[in-house]
C-alpha cells in the first residue's frame, strides 16, 4: 500500500507522554512536512524529557505546545489528531476532531511486514519479547531473511522503524486493551482490515483497568479486537481457561491452545508438564497442517534464565506462535532457553552481601505480584503497593501470607492491603513513601541466602510517573544500599 503524504497536514497530538508514542508520532509526522501542534494536559515541568527529545530531533522544525490545557478549536482546525492510547475515546476533545488516528494505526495502514500481535492482562511484554528474541535468532542463523522488529505498548513506537520496512520481515507488536478499542473496525483505504495479524497470541487475562472499563466483559471486549479479522490462514494462541476457550470459539484463527496439563490428541497446541518440567508442543495442526501424526516435542526447555511457571507459560504462548510461523522445534526450544527476560518483569539486577535483589515493576494488579512470590523456590521478602485502581487485593494478600517479609509503599492501593492484611494477621513495615526507604526496610529484612523482590500489585501513578520511572527508582534506591 502506498505510504500517506503528510506534507502541509495540519496535525494535532494529544498526549505527547513520556512512554514515546506521542513523541514518535510527532517525530514521524513533522519529518514528513506535517504542520505540527502538540496538546498535553501535563505541563512543559513533568514533559520536560519528551519535549527534549522531540525538540533534538527535528533540528529546528517549529512545534506549536499547548500544555497544561486543551482547546476544543485546535481540535476543529487540525486535518489529523493522533491520539494517546491513554485518553478515554468519549473524551469531549475527540469529539471535534474530523479525523483520529494513532501512532499504530498508522503504522498498520503502511507497514508491509509479517505481523505477530500479543496481548493479555499480564506477561504479554515478556511474550512479544521473546517472540521478537527467536525471530531475530532465526535470522542470525539463516532460517529467515529480512530482519525482526518489537514494538507497540513496549514502549517503542513502530513508527521508529516503518520507513525501513520491507515484506520478508517480521513485526512483533504488544498491543494494550487501549490501543487495540482505538483500532476498532478500522479499515485501510483499499478496504481490508487494518489490524491481521498473521499471528495473535493472548496471554493471561486478569481484572485490570476496572477502573477505567467498569467490568471484566467490556475490558476483555478491547481484547478481542486483536483476532476479530483474522482468517484460516492465521492462527490465534490463548490459554484453556474459559476466556481462552471463548477467544478460540470467536475467532476465525486457527487455534493453538496453551494449558497446564496435556491436551487431548484432537487439540492442538503446548501444556507444561509440570511445575519444574519442559513444556510440550504437539506438532499436528501446527503450521497449518494436520499430519495426523500428533508428534510432540519439547517447546520450552525445564529451566528458562526467566524464573517462575507463569513466565514459563508465556514462553509457550510464544513458541506455539513461532512453531506456527514455520521455525524449527528444537531452533524453538534452544533459543527460547537463551531468552534473558526484559527489564522491570522479574529482573534480576543486583547481589549484594548474599541478597538477592529482583525488580518486577511491571506488575501492576495483584495477581502479578502473587505470581512474581511464587516465581522463587523459598519464601522472599516482598516490596508492594502503590495506588489503587479498584481491584481485588485478595491474592496478593494470600501471596504476602507465604513471604519472609511484608514491606509497602505509600498509596491508596497500600491503604487497602493494610487493612486486609491487618485483618488476616500478616505483619508488614511502611508504608514508605519513597523506593530508597522502601529498599532500606527491606534490607533490614533480608538474610544472606535471601531474595528480595520488588512487586508492587498496584499501579504507579502519585509517588512516580509511571511503573518504568518507579522501577528505575528501586533500582537506583537499592544501590545506594551497597
Amino acid at each position: 500500500m502506498k505510504k500517506e503524504q503528510f506534507a502541509g497536514m495540519k496535525v494535532l497530538i494529544m498526549g505527547l507522554g513520556l512512554n514515546g508514542g506521542g513523541l514518535e508520532s510527532a517525530r514521524y509526522l513533522a519529518l514528513k512536512g506535517a504542520d505540527l501542534s502538540v496538546t498535553d494536559l501535563r505541563d512543559e515541568k513533568t514533559l520536560a524529557p519528551s519535549i527534549e527529545k522531540l525538540e533534538a530531533g527535528l533540528g529546528g522544525i517549529p512545534v506549536r505546545w499547548i500544555l497544561g490545557r486543551h482547546e476544543v478549536s485546535d481540535f476543529e482546525k487540525a486535518d489529523m489528531v493522533i491520539k494517546n492510547p491513554g485518553v478515554h475515546p468519549d473524551s469531549p476533545y475527540l469529539k471535534a476532531a474530523r479525523r483520529i488516528e494513532t501512532d499504530i494505526s498508522l503504522f498498520l495502514a503502511a507497514s508491509p511486514g509479517r505481523l505477530t500481535a500479543v496481548t493479555g492482562s499480564k506477561g504479554k511484554s515478556s511474550t512479544a519479547s521473546a517472540l521478537y528474541w527467536t525471530l531475530n535468532k532465526a535470522r542470525e542463523e539463516g532460517l529467515l531473511t529480512g530482519k525482526a522488529r518489537l514494538g507497540g505498548n513496549i514502549t517503542v513506537s513502530p513508527l521508529t522503524f516503518l520507513d525501513e520496512l520491507e515484506p520478508c520481515d517480521d513485526v512483533v507488536l504488544e498491543l494494550s486493551s487501549w490501543q487495540l478499542g482505538d483500532l476498532k473496525g478500522r479499515l485501510k483505504e483499499d478496504g481490508s482490515a487494518l489490524l491481521k495479524p498473521r499471528a495473535a497470541v493472548l496471554t493471561a487475562i486478569m481484572p485490570d483497568h476496572l477502573d477505567r472499563y467498569g467490568t471484566m466483559e467490556a475490558y476483555v471486549a478491547d481484547k478481542r479486537i486483536i483476532y476479530q479479522n483474522q482468517d484460516g490462514g492465521d492462527v490465534t494462541v490463548a490459554g484453556d481457561d474459559s476466556w481462552g476457550r471463548s477467544f478460540h470459539r470467536e475467532s476465525r484463527g486457527r487455534p493453538l491452545v496453551y494449558a497446564e496439563a496435556p491436551l487431548a490428541e484432537n487439540v492442538p497446541g503446548g501444556w507444561l508438564a509440570n511445575k519444574d518440567g519442559p513444556a510440550m508442543a504437539r506438532l499436528r495442526d501446527i503450521q497449518g497442517k494436520n499430519s495426523g501424526t500428533g508428534a510432540v516435542v519439547e517447546a520450552v526447555p525445564s529451566q528458562p534464565l526467566v524464573p517462575g511457571y507463569h513466565q514459563k507459560k508465556n514462553l509457550l504462548a510464544a513458541a506455539l506462535a513461532l512453531l506456527d510461523l514455520g521455525l524449527p522445534a528444537e531452533f524453538v526450544r534452544k533459543s527460547l532457553g537463551t531468552f534473558p527476560g526484559i527489564e522491570h518483569r522479574l529482573e534480576f539486577f543486583h547481589e549484594s552481601k548474599g541478597v538477592k535483589w529482583y525488580n518486577d515493576s511491571a506488575a501492576t494488579i495483584p495477581e502479578a505480584a502473587a505470581a512474581a512470590v511464587a516465581a522463587f523456590p523459598s519464601p522472599p521478602v516482598l516490596v508492594a503497593g502503590g495506588t489503587d485502581k479498584n481491584l481485588d487485593f485478595s491474592p496478593l494478600v494470600k501471596a504476602a501470607a507465604g513471604t519472609k517479609a511484608v514491606i509497602l509503599l505509600a498509596g491508596t492501593g497500600s491503604e487497602k492491603l493494610r487493612r486486609l492484611m491487618d485483618a488476616a494477621g500478616i505483619q508488614y513495615q511502611g508504608p514508605f513513601d519513597s523506593a530508597t526507604a522502601a529498599a532500606s526496610a527491606a534490607a533490614g529484612a533480608a538474610s544472606p541466602g535471601d531474595t528480595v523482590v520488588f512487586s508492587p500489585g498496584c499501579t504507579s501513578f502519585g509517588m512516580f510517573l509511571n511503573e518504568f520511572d518507579r522501577g528505575c527508582k528501586w533500582k537506583e534506591g537499592v544501590r545506594k544500599l551497597g
